[in-house]
């Protein structure tokens, strides 16, 4: 008996980006993505490992070479479109979020099960890390294009950012692709 069930959700890629390596949070809009093992090559946050973070800092030292699940950041177009509401703006960039991938039609996604797994077409294979909870950074990149609401981001993003994953099984996506949504087939942990 699988462990993962398909969800009967599927949700469709409106919109690819990725951050090139060395600059700041900025993405840049791309058609279509190659995805290996490290995630995608020559993006900020390539690679099957990384330095601890902030976000474990509690488990590690900053710095400590740990499992890099955080190789993609993945919104929802609904998501977005209540953060722009919440920031008293028409819409949001994904670019000015560091997005990799931004999908439409998968409901309360900011809140998929952690190791729930997304599907392209190609047989590409998404893990899900977690929530990727907001910071200030994606504000300081809106103030830079829309003055005086880069402050309103955190606030606005709330339960809204989207999730980190990295790639189970390599392959391509594209927009327009479909990714269908896996989750695992478990109750609840209740202790």
């Amino acid at each position: 008996m699988p462990v993962l069930r398909d969800s009967g959700f599927k949700g469709e890629i409106i919109w690819l980006g990725l951050v090139p390596a060395g600059g700041g949070l900025q993405a840049e809009p791309a058609d279509r993505l190659e995805l290996g093992f490290g995630g995608i090559a020559g993006e900020r946050h390539e690679g099957e490992n990384r330095g601890a973070c902030v976000r474990v800092r509690n488990l590690y030292p900053e710095g400590t070479e740990i499992r890099n699940v955080r190789q993609l950041t993945i919104l929802s177009e609904e998501e977005l479109a209540q953060i722009a509401a919440g920031m008293g703006m028409e819409r949001v960039d994904p670019a000015h979020l560091g997005a990799t991938i931004v999908l439409r039609g998968i409901p309360d996604f900011t809140f998929v099960p952690p190791s729930s797994r997304l599907q392209g077409p190609d047989g590409v294979t998404l893990t899900v890390d977690m929530e990727n909870r907001p910071c200030v950074l994606p504000g300081r990149e809106i103030e830079k294009d829309h003055a005086g609401f880069g402050a309103r981001f955190k606030p606005a993003a709330q339960n809204r950012r989207g999730i980190t994953a990295w790639v189970e099984r390599p392959g391509t996506l594209s927009v327009g692709n479909e990714c269908t949504l896996f989750v695992p087939d478990q109750r609840a942990w209740a202790p």
